[in-house]
């Protein structure tokens, strides 16, 4: 993981994104123990409070939970939850503005779903 201290973006919220991607990409398997808040705040020289604000969005989130004196684990079922709100925010942030557009261009979904098919062929 990588953070961006430029980035308008919280660190909070990149260290939550951060784990997320690791969820998804299985580098965290539904389960499995994600790193520690201390190990975060070491390896990434950010203030343990930083750390421990992004993960718990995620326990809030039930994606991941704690095991009192143990750590902090993948949920079951965390997949198919970061998928959904994904898909969810990829409808929000892309697909919604890009109907509005489409219509007042005058664009047929027809086309939409032509330039879509010519964009995943290149």
């Amino acid at each position: 993981m990588k953070f961006n201290l430029d980035q308008e973006k919280p660190i909070f919220l990149q260290i939550a994104e951060g784990i997320e991607d690791g969820i998804l990409t299985g580098a965290f398997p539904e389960g499995s123990q994600i790193p520690s808040i201390t190990e975060f705040s070491v390896n990434y020289k950010i203030n343990p409070a930083t750390a421990l604000k992004g993960i718990n969005l995620l326990v809030d989130e039930n994606i991941i939970f704690k095991k009192r004196g143990v750590g902090m684990f993948v949920s079951d079922g965390a997949v198919q939850k970061l998928r959904q709100k994904r898909q969810d925010q990829f409808y929000t942030n892309y697909i919604s503005s890009l109907i509005e557009e489409a219509k007042r261009l005058g664009i047929t979904s027809d086309d939409i779903i032509a330039m879509i098919e010519r964009g995943f062929s290149q």
